[in-house]
């Protein structure tokens, strides 16, 4: 069942133009897409990206009677691409719901639970090439050892890559629930007893994959570039390599000098482009995730622009 994530919070920081112009980069299930029309006026605009073409459709459906939305199956990345071609210069928000979608979670084919057994997939637009069958039958030791460490923060990473290389020697790897148990027989019995143990794999799986934090960089500047003065980019994250990526730029753009420290006088000319709206990232509150789970990870962090 698709429950949006920090729902109120962010479209209560999202909507500032009630006729505006804004972009929901992630629509998935269209949760958050529906809250902000409710509080949208005839005269808005919402074009609303999904780069899975499975969820799109199905969630295009739910919303046929609404004329302020335009769905475009389109990956994030593309963003000034995506507004160039519907001749828009400036929108009033941008919303960014990052990770895996509950629609893909759900399904069981789609690959990305470690809970439910299916072939070995991931991609977010099954038109991709790359899956996570290819990486984990293709790629070498040391390259399956830095994905899971740097995109899974994966103690265990140099462990749990030897054990797939020697599995895949006797035949290729092709379930999850195989690659499951591999990884469990890779680490220690204690570990195996605290979060599920296959959860960082199968994040750095999924990020290598979809290359997400890829997707991520590429947007931000252009998001930032396309807001009117006052519009709002409000992005979601679900771990600490996409939260300190936003965090980071965030800051960035929100400073007026960027010239080293040991420097007299300001040489550099930049001009700060964002207001940092929530110093810290808005977290669910706990009825949330006690409702919804999925949602315990999550950090909503907002900027204006100046």
């Amino acid at each position: 069942m698709h429950l949006p994530v920090l729902l109120n919070e962010a479209i209560s920081y999202l909507a500032v133009n009630p006729v505006g112009t804004y972009v929901d980069g992630t629509v998935g299930g269209g949760g958050h897409l529906q809250r902000l029309l409710q509080v949208l006026r005839p005269e808005a605009k919402v074009l609303a990206l999904d780069k899975d073409p499975d969820t799109l459709a199905a969630t295009s459906r739910s919303f046929q009677q609404e004329p302020r939305v335009v769905f475009v199956h389109e990956d994030f990345r593309h963003l000034d691409k995506v507004l160039a071609n519907y001749n828009i210069t400036k929108v009033d928000g941008v919303l960014l719901d990052l990770g895996v979608s509950s629609f893909q979670l759900d399904i069981e084919d789609r690959g990305f639970s470690f809970h439910d057994d299916a072939r070995l997939d991931m991609r977010m637009n099954r038109h991709h090439k790359l899956s996570a069958w290819d990486v984990v039958n293709n790629y070498d030791q040391a390259d399956l050892t830095r994905i899971l460490y740097q995109y899974g923060e994966e103690k265990y990473a140099s462990s749990i890559a030897r054990r797939i290389i020697k599995a895949r020697q006797d035949r290729s790897i092709d379930t999850t629930l195989e690659l499951v148990e591999l990884i469990k027989s890779a680490v220690p019995p204690k570990y195996r007893r605290e979060k599920h143990p296959a959860r960082k794999t199968f994040q750095a799986l999924r990020i290598e994959v979809n290359d997400e934090l890829g997707a991520v960089e590429a947007v931000l500047p252009q998001a930032v570039d396309l807001l009117r003065k006052g519009g709002r980019l409000c992005v979601i994250t679900f771990h600490s390599l996409e939260d300190r990526l936003v965090k980071r730029f965030m800051q960035w753009e929100a400073r007026q000098c960027i010239c080293p420290l040991e420097l007299p006088i300001c040489t550099c000319d930049h001009q700060a482009r964002l207001e940092i709206i929530t110093r810290k990232p808005i977290l669910p509150s706990a009825e949330e995730c006690q409702s919804n789970p999925r949602a315990r990870s999550a950090k909503l962090r907002v900027a204006g622009k100046i």
